[in-house]
């Protein structure tokens, strides 16, 4: 059975290096890879199939992005786009051969070195916390520090009251994003294991295809929802 915590591999001083943070520091590799590589291929009249690729999802994305925003779409599509890349690559690194299987072996069970950095409540608890302060620096970039306090705080009561459930509803969606995502992935990582140990050949593929959807949702819908929540709280009360 996963345990519901990530395993310490070693440490760093007094810092836990996690199996959760290797597999993180792996995508963060890939990506950096990625872009040097694509940075230094990259052509005003495109002939590389990658850079083709890239493309087409940006724009792809920017329009979608674009069509909800409107007026702060340049800001908000780096954040969007950063968030998908990154949630993405590491749902699906979770699913790659070794991961999760591979590993050293203490008091009989399988301490292994590498585990999906979204299965990590830590990690998702993070990326909810980036999109929450993200949200709300551009918010007071957008609006200025008085209307954005104005949203929140007011000497009329009835206004403060809603302020008050503003606040609340903007710490809900902390916990909101960092469980959904977490719990999802963490569920999967379940069922795979599941899976695997009654029958490790053909018996895991369904659910692993199943698994590529759900990462791919779940990182469009983390993405999704900080990009609408960036586009309320910098659109302008004098604005409606």
């Amino acid at each position: 059975m996963t345990s519901f915590a990530p395993e310490i591999i070693f440490h760093v001083g007094p810092f836990p290096v996690t199996n959760t943070i290797l597999d993180t520091l792996l995508v963060d590799g890939i990506i950096i890879t990625g872009v040097i590589y694509l940075s230094k291929k990259i052509k005003l009249v495109p002939d590389n199939p990658l850079q083709n690729l890239m493309e087409y999802v940006i724009e792809m994305f920017y329009g979608m992005v674009e069509s909800v925003t409107q007026h702060a779409a340049a800001k908000i599509f780096p954040y969007f786009m950063s968030f998908f890349l990154f949630i993405l690559l590491v749902n699906w690194s979770a699913l790659l051969p070794g991961v999760g299987t591979i590993g050293i072996r203490e008091h009989g069970e399988l301490i292994p070195l590498l585990r999906g950095g979204t299965s990590d409540l830590n990690m998702t608890l993070g990326l909810a916390l980036i999109s929450f302060f993200a949200t709300h620096q551009l918010s007071i970039r957008a609006t200025g520090i008085k209307e954005y306090l104005s949203r929140y705080f007011s000497f009329n009561p009835i206004n403060l009251f809603v302020g008050i459930l503003e606040i609340v509803s903007e710490i809900t969606k902390i916990v909101s994003l960092s469980f959904r995502l977490f719990g999802n992935i963490y569920a999967g990582e379940v069922v795979l294991v599941t899976m695997g140990s009654i029958f490790a050949y053909l018996l895991p593929l369904p659910f692993l295809t199943l698994e590529l959807i759900v990462g791919l949702v779940q990182a469009l819908v983390f993405s999704m929802l900080t990009m609408v929540g960036m586009a309320i709280l910098t659109t302008s009360h004098k604005s409606h």
